[in-house]
């Protein structure tokens, strides 16, 4: 149909352009109201569900970091942390010495080395002599080096004890580095 025809036709039927149009004006209203009402409605939707998700969060937040100590990420400063290189020793000292009593370990000696090669790149070593049952070896070197701060193993010695016979008592030397926080 071209546009004459159709000119032609709302001509002599004006009645039926004034209905067309009124219907076509009445459609948008209908079909825009309907949408600003799912846009109002999707917004309330979404307002309360980030209620309710802060309520529970505020309730529980144990429980959240409990999800997060399941991941197997130790907690803590991956460095020694301590204003001067003698705080920080001691905090390395008293990392290993807790590790081995967790082990049922017993340290014969310890040997802080802050003058060592490392030690202008920020690292703190000591040497420790440590005594402990044969078994007690795997989960000594793993709480050293799995926990925080985190301890790099540069030396170890294992012997058998002198009064051992069945080789269940060993004999450690271990040498172990920590790379110190930097202050500012």
């Amino acid at each position: 149909m071209s546009m004459q025809k159709f000119e032609g036709y709302l001509a002599r039927f004006p009645i039926a352009a004034v209905a067309a149009y009124v219907a076509m004006v009445v459609l948008f209203a209908f079909t825009t109201v309907q949408t600003v009402v799912e846009i109002l409605s999707s917004r309330d939707s979404a307002a309360s569900a980030a209620e309710i998700l802060q309520t529970l969060e505020a309730r529980h937040p144990v429980q959240r970091s409990a999800a997060r100590s399941d991941v197997s990420v130790p907690t803590g400063s991956p460095f020694l942390e301590g204003q001067t290189v003698s705080v920080a020793s001691a905090m390395l000292l008293q990392r290993v010495l807790g590790a081995t009593k967790r082990v049922n370990g017993n340290t014969l000696s310890s040997q802080v080395d802050v003058q060592g090669p490392l030690a202008k790149s920020g690292f703190v070593s000591a040497t420790f002599n440590i005594e402990l049952a044969a078994t007690s070896l795997q989960p000594l070197l793993y709480d050293l080096e799995a926990g925080m701060p985190f301890l790099f193993i540069d030396e170890l010695v294992v012997q058998p004890t002198a009064g051992s016979t069945d080789n269940s008592k060993l004999r450690l030397v271990l040498g172990i580095s920590a790379q110190r926080q930097n202050t500012k």
